[in-house]
């Protein structure tokens, strides 16, 4: 599973979804899929102005979780 960090950027920098959503042009709606982690998917252009916003890497942004077996 892929954790998308946009309320852990948010809460690092003391930043709103709103003031996010003016520095990147990235729709608020769209913001608050990445901030609840309901997305599908990001693209190239967000992750790019969300790392120039916050000045980090993608890797500061996504995270991989492996998920638990399950048992039979």
């Amino acid at each position: 599973m892929i954790k998308i960090k946009v309320s852990d950027m948010l809460g690092k920098y003391k930043m709103t979804q709103k003031e996010l959503s003016e520095r990147t042009g990235i729709r608020p709606a769209t913001l608050s899929a990445y901030y609840r982690e309901t997305i599908k998917e990001i693209g190239k252009e967000h992750l790019n102005a969300l790392c120039k916003v916050f000045n980090c890497q993608p890797g500061d942004i996504l995270e991989y979780i492996p998920e638990e077996p399950t048992s039979q």
